[in-house]
């Protein structure tokens, strides 16, 4: 049997799935309102502040890992019922991610011409990307907060609450970058620095507004300020022992980000400029599937965790079923899109040119994308099997896409060959996923017994 016929799977997926995805895809509009509103004011403006955001989009990546630690865990005591463990897990996710982004903040702010010259030498786009990334920088220690308290809630179910807090976000950073950047109300026009400016309140108010909830109007996970100060240190362990392998496997998602973006950032500001709308696109697929695959994650623990295994085994051949043909439909979307899209920037016909080469590369390896980041994430990793991940990781992007897009660029090949080397993976992976998941030995229990533990 191909597709599962239990139909509660096809509903908690999608109660799960669409407030995930949508969520995810306005946290990222954030970003996006920055360089969408900044595209007005040309190629040099668009590529600086998209050089800016790579340092959130690194950011992204590590506190994606603690969040996944966090669901991972969750999820699976969450099949248990077990709560109290639930509440440790996420306290230790809390203190880790936070201390991460208060680091990156301050890194950020000391050095951020140095940390922007790391992606690309145009001298203009240098200084434009140093002036955003100087203040939006001390978005990073709240926007950390902010994710981990919504793996908390995603965990339980209650997947809703990131999506409500996410359009608050954006409907005040949209607002105050209308405001800020052409300068509006009587206000000066601040560009690139308004822009920052407004990411940075959103964040701020974003981390208020869900902090009220989960510490005050919340009944279901009942987490309290005080939790935040306990160590449970058999759980902290074992976020350590399986967490590690996730958060390394991020860090090598992200040690991949820089090197794209320091090998494509070397091109002709035309190409940097067009890669910049490639990528936005990319991303703005790659949020909602990824949304939709942490929704297949939490299915996945909760069903391990509750060991209902043979159940598993007809969930995750639905799944590959469905994610292949979501890859299908993504890159049809992004034919048709890519037209409209581009005619929102203000940008160079030879930074279009090379947008819509990049594209054609895009629409090929984003089928790929969606079906591995699927099996992979949302059944492998969330069903136990975490350091296979890792591993599989770290041998396409250091013995594959690195090296062979390093080869392609110094041989002075175009643009488009080298951006198909850095996305090769996004297709050879698929071959390694369909192996692994149906020889169903990726299920793994990783919850305690705690009643027999007291």
């Amino acid at each position: 049997m191909i597709l599962t016929r239990d139909k509660s799977f096809y509903k908690n997926l999608f109660l799960l799935a669409v407030p995930i995805a949508l969520q995810n895809l306005v946290t990222f509009s954030v970003g996006l309102a920055d360089t969408t509103m900044i595209g007005s004011l040309g190629d040099t403006a668009v590529s600086g502040v998209y050089m800016g955001n790579m340092v959130q989009t690194l950011l992204q990546v590590f506190s994606g890992g603690i969040e996944g630690a966090i669901l991972i865990f969750s999820a699976q005591y969450w099949g248990k019922r077990d709560l109290d463990s639930i509440r440790k897990i996420v306290a230790i996710g809390i203190r880790f991610s936070v201390i991460f982004g208060a680091l990156l903040n301050l890194v950020c702010a000391v050095f951020p011409r140095f940390i922007i010259q790391l992606f690309t030498n145009q001298p203009d786009i240098v200084s434009t990307g140093t002036e955003y990334l100087a203040i939006v920088s001390f978005s990073y220690a709240f926007f950390c907060w902010t994710q981990a308290l919504v793996a908390g809630m995603r965990s339980v179910e209650k997947a809703r609450v990131g999506l409500y807090v996410s359009l608050c976000s954006l409907a005040v950073d949209v607002s105050l970058n209308y405001v800020l950047i052409f300068g509006k109300l009587g206000l000066p026009a601040l560009g690139v620095r308004g822009a920052a400016i407004a990411t940075l309140i959103a964040r701020i108010i974003e981390a208020g507004i869900v902090t009220v909830y989960v510490f005050v109007a919340d009944k279901k996970l009942s987490f309290r300020f005080s939790e935040l100060t306990k160590t449970d240190k058999l759980l902290l362990r074992d976020f350590l022992r399986y967490g590690t392998p996730i958060m390394a496997g991020q860090l090598v998602w992200a040690s991949n980000l820089f090197a794209s973006s320091a090998i494509m950032g070397r091109f002709e500001e035309p190409v940097v400029a067009g890669l910049s709308l490639t990528n936005t696109l990319n991303n703005l697929c790659y949020v909602v599937m990824n949304g939709m695959a942490g929704a297949v994650g939490i299915i996945t623990g909760k069903t391990i965790g509750a060991g209902k295994e043979d159940k598993m085994r007809e969930y995750a051949k639905t799944v590959q079923v469905i994610f292949l043909v979501l890859g299908l439909l993504t890159s049809g979307f992004l034919q048709l899109i890519r037209n409209p899209f581009f005619s929102l920037f203000k940008v160079s016909a030879e930074a279009i040119a090379e947008a819509n080469k990049l594209l054609n590369v895009l629409s090929v390896t984003i089928i790929g994308t969606c079906y591995q980041c699927a099996c992979l994430f949302g059944l492998v990793k969330s069903g136990g099997d975490i350091s296979f991940v890792f591993k599989n990781d770290c041998i396409f992007i250091f013995l594959i896409v690195i090296p062979s897009a390093l080869i392609t660029a110094k041989f002075g090949l175009a643009p488009w060959i080298v951006f198909a080397c850095l996305k090769s993976d996004q297709i050879l992976k698929c071959f390694v996923a369909a192996v692994k998941i149906n020889r169903f030995r990726w299920m793994k229990n990783l919850t305690r017994d705690r009643s027999a533990e007291e």
